[in-house]
């Protein structure tokens, strides 16, 4: 792998954001130990600076740091492979596609099958969403013996792989309830339940505040104190 492409992927990394969280995280284990500051009002605000010279937050820092590599490297050796976008493919580069990754995602369709549309624009956005799943689609007219081996009689027909081999489909709209006005979303947890990609947690963000020239961060120590 190119080491400035990793760099230049790292930084643009939210930084703040990183920092955000440590501070964060960091004060809800002195709260928890009894040792957080007497207040703890949504408006305190928390000196990074100052922080930043405290080694378990520095500890912190640097394990996020390499958490966040790993997770740059991974998802480009992943995009390398295909990953991270929806792409049609040719019959002969089937076996190749949906062998080379541990789970794929094939989208059987017809080129003037409205519903095929349909899921084409709901497996684009999820393609990009869940980089660690292959998404892929193959006209079924130009597929006939993948179509006959794999039992494809209904459009779309979208099949889920592992390792190569079919684990599960969905023929038509049926798992989303038959109707043609499904979201996103409702086919994502299909996908979700069926074990073929995986529930992705929000970002954990806080607001990075600049003031009088020092980086500053707004606590959320009420917020989480209301969430556990």
């Amino acid at each position: 792998m190119d080491p400035d492409a990793v760099k230049s992927t790292l930084q643009n990394l939210a930084f703040g954001n990183v920092m955000a969280a440590a501070a964060r995280n960091y004060q809800k284990e002195l709260l928890a130990e009894g040792k957080a500051p007497a207040t703890t009002s949504a408006d305190q605000e928390v000196d990074l600076d100052e922080l930043m010279d405290d080694p378990e937050l520095e500890k912190l820092h640097a394990d996020r740091i390499a958490a966040l590599k790993r997770e740059a490297e991974k998802r480009e050796a992943l995009k390398s492979q295909g990953h991270g976008e929806y792409r049609e493919i040719t019959e002969g580069d089937f076996l190749g596609e949906v062998t080379g990754s541990e789970k794929a995602i094939c989208h059987f369709y017809h080129r003037e099958f409205y519903r095929c549309k349909i899921m084409d624009k709901h497996l684009k956005t999820l393609a990009l969403k869940h980089v660690d799943t292959k998404f892929i689609k193959l006209d079924a007219e130009n597929a006939p013996f993948f179509v006959s081996k794999l039992g494809v009689k209904t459009l779309p027909c979208v099949i889920l792989f592992r390792k190569g081999v079919a684990v599960d489909r969905l023929i038509g709209f049926i798992d989303m309830g038959g109707k043609d006005d499904f979201s996103t979303r409702a086919l994502e947890v299909v996908l979700i339940k069926k074990g073929i990609i995986s529930e992705k947690k929000e970002d954990d963000e806080d607001d990075e505040y600049l003031e009088g020239g020092r980086r500053t961060v707004r606590s959320s120590l009420n917020h989480d104190s209301d969430s556990e």
